[in-house]
């Protein structure tokens, strides 16, 4: 008796997604579509599944690490193409010189592939390639299975081609009757007297084809997208199967998606947050000009309506939202230095390793005391006498400088 453990290249320990994985991945490599010709990969094939037949099986698995055989009047569970088809599908590699109970013309099968896009592809709606491995039909046969021009095909002697033949077995109820696939034409009622040279009978060959797709427009990622008849081919001229490809976003270097919106980053400098500023925004369509006002804070977000994704298979788009982020300086030395310490003395703000001591020390000053004393005066002199001018202003000189006017003012998104 053969060891299946071995076979199945698992520990006698496995459990059954062990040993269905374990199958999954031999029967695939060794499935006689794959490996046309190679007789040694067929008769793996058939080790493979039989093996299978047994471990998956709770009662013949017991048996067998019992008495490390199966006794022969449990029946393994139909067919190599039977236990394959289990697995994989009802479809799945059902031509290979046989398989299920089927009639002549077997549907191909279905394949799934992954398809990473890009922003600027899904907002665009852009036609795309991808590479499939997939059983296409035999380029010189068409899928008819018999070499052209040959009268290679003849109805199954065995079973008349009705493509099933009836088994009789004793039982302890008596005898029992059933109707199992025929052995000789796998279900299909004929057989290939004259086998293409080629495909050797199979119909079917292997191919790495590039495929074109076209994205609806707004697609994201976690998207299953169906493409008809770009799936494995049919046999004996029956219909392909379809081809699902599973949609992954590739991250944007400047833009992250939300839904049908699109984030933006904005770094600014502590004076421009504090003044306003004008910057422009990089979007997928461009350019675009954003204004801060004075007094912008971190964190605060500005919408560019219509500057988002468009919403899939809907009329619209989603919007840009464009959060600032103030960017505090590092490394300041010299003048630079002293003008911020000035400002911090100007307001009252505690600054550096002492910043706990009282306000106007020698620390906070810095070295040059007229310029703390300056600024500070500056800015007292303006809250006492200046007050009322800022309030009808609604911003000081220097603001007024920084915001200008004539460009569309940004739309601040509501807390």
């Amino acid at each position: 008796m053969p060891d299946y453990y071995a076979i199945l290249e698992v520990e006698r320990t496995a459990d059954a997604k062990t040993i269905k994985a374990a199958y999954r991945k031999l029967a695939l490599a060794y499935h006689p579509d794959r490996n046309p010709g190679d007789q040694a990969a067929e008769e793996r094939f058939k080790q493979i599944n039989e093996a299978y037949a047994v471990l998956s099986d709770p009662e013949k698995r017991a048996r067998y690490d019992r008495y490390g055989s199966v006794d022969d009047s449990i029946p393994l569970g139909g067919d190599i193409f039977d236990i394959f088809a289990s697995v994989f599908g009802t479809n799945f590699g059902a031509n290979f010189g046989g398989g299920r109970a089927r009639q002549r013309g077997q549907p191909g099968e279905d394949l799934e592939a992954e398809l990473t896009v890009t922003l600027e592809q899904a907002r665009d709606g852009a036609t795309v390639e991808v590479e499939v491995e997939r059983l296409k039909a035999c380029h010189h046969c068409h899928g008819e299975r018999a070499e052209p021009g040959s009268n290679g095909r003849s109805t199954c002697a065995r079973c008349g081609g009705a493509g099933q033949v009836r088994v009789q077995t004793q039982s302890i109820f008596g005898s029992v009757v059933t109707a199992r696939t025929c052995p000789d034409c796998h279900g299909a009622g004929e057989v290939i007297t004259t086998p293409c040279r080629v495909c050797n009978g199979r119909g079917r060959e292997v191919t790495n084809d590039r495929i074109e797709v076209t994205l609806p427009r707004g697609i994201d990622g976690g998207y299953r997208l169906r493409v008809p008849r770009e799936g494995n081919a049919g046999v004996d001229g029956a219909p392909a199967g379809d081809l699902y490809l599973y949609i992954e976003m590739e991250p944007h270097p400047f833009l992250e998606r939300a839904g049908d919106d699109l984030h933006y980053r904005l770094e600014v400098g502590m004076a421009q947050a504090a003044l306003g500023a004008r910057f422009t925004v990089p979007t997928l369509d461009g350019e675009e000009e954003l204004r801060l006002p004075a007094g912008t804070q971190p964190g605060t977000e500005f919408r560019l309506r219509g500057k988002g994704m468009p919403r899939l298979r809907q009329v619209g788009y989603g919007d840009q939202i464009v959060t600032v982020q103030v960017v505090v300086p590092q490394g300041l030395d010299g003048e630079a230095r002293e003008h911020l310490l000035a400002y911090a003395a100007a307001l009252g703000e505690r600054v550096g390793e002492r910043s706990g001591e009282r306000e106007g020390d020698d620390d906070q000053r810095g070295d040059n005391g007229s310029v703390v004393d300056k600024v500070k005066g500056f800015f007292q002199g303006r809250r006492r006498a200046g007050r009322g001018h800022d309030a009808a202003d609604g911003t000081d000189d220097a603001t007024d400088a920084a915001e200008g006017g004539g460009e569309q003012a940004s739309e601040p998104v509501a807390g």
